[in-house]
């Protein structure tokens, strides 16, 4: 087993082989990979294999896209049945999710979709965490969204809001720089302001990805679309953050538009290098 896990990557099948066979040594020494659980909720198979070749050589994290703790109802509790036993088998150092709802009426959506951070939501969304955690047997990071629109009935401010369901959750929190950098440059606020507040002992990891201005209105309204390298807008601010939190793990995220598993290696080992230049400075 590798290191301790400091900058990794989302795994794809086009890099299973390579991502099992990378040394865990150098700029890699502490590499480790992501996947999303609803991709490997199956009996058997070739793809459980291949997931079980990577975890043999490096960590893993596991992020749920499909738990909706931010719908009006439950958790499905055989998704929830499904994630355990993926958590049972693979072991990863890290649960993940997102404050987000895609699931009405037994019907999925294929986005994370946003809620208004009011009182009721807060109430609705610390119940989810609770009763996820309690099935899962692990605590879960919570992952901030990316806003694109206004959206009425915010009674709280979003890092606020986040601190408060890691508070009454016991939950921490995922960290993703592209949102924070997409949302505060699409509704007119400061990034640097948001990272600047998180709490530092709540943020577990940190994402990394790039975006792209929308089709149609250009530089105003930025698309975390995951298709392209990390900006270096993006870069900086990782900067800020492990700056004034200390070193997390941080994974670069590509989901379209996938490139060479050396050209992501590349943007991996930019990650290992700005952490391990903050843990020398401590």
């Amino acid at each position: 087993m590798s290191a301790r896990p400091t900058a990794g990557l989302g795994l794809k099948p086009q890099h299973y082989a390579e991502a099992a066979a990378c040394p865990a040594v150098g700029s890699q020494a502490g590499l480790w990979f992501e996947v999303h659980p609803e991709n490997y909720m199956v009996a058997g198979g070739p793809r459980l294999t291949w997931l079980e070749q990577v975890r043999a050589a490096h960590p893993l994290s596991l992020h749920g896209v499909g738990l909706s703790l931010a719908g009006d109802e439950r958790p499905d509790s055989g998704h929830l049945k499904r994630f355990r036993a993926l958590i049972d088998r693979f072991e990863p150092f890290v649960v993940s999710e997102h404050l987000a709802w895609s699931r009405r009426d037994g019907v999925y959506h294929p986005d994370l979709l946003p809620v208004p951070r009011s009182r009721e939501m807060l109430t609705l969304v610390c119940a989810h965490i609770d009763e996820a955690q309690t099935a899962l047997g692990r605590p879960l990071l919570l992952e901030n969204p990316t806003a694109y629109l206004p959206l009425a009935g915010h009674e709280w401010d979003e890092v606020d809001f986040l601190t408060e369901i890691s508070r009454r959750t016991g939950c921490g929190l995922l960290v993703d720089v592209n949102n924070v950098y997409l949302s505060a440059r699409n509704m007119g606020l400061s990034a640097e302001d948001w990272l600047d507040r998180v709490p530092a002992d709540r943020v577990g990891e940190i994402h990394l990805a790039g975006h792209r201005p929308d089709p149609v209105w250009g530089e105003a309204l930025l698309i975390d679309s995951h298709d392209a390298p990390v900006s270096e807008a993006v870069w900086t601010l990782h900067a800020r953050l492990i700056d004034r939190i200390g070193p997390r793990p941080t994974l670069i995220e590509r989901d379209a538009d996938v490139p060479a598993f050396a050209t992501l290696l590349a943007e991996q080992a930019r990650a290992a290098g700005a952490l391990e230049t903050r843990a020398l400075a401590a």
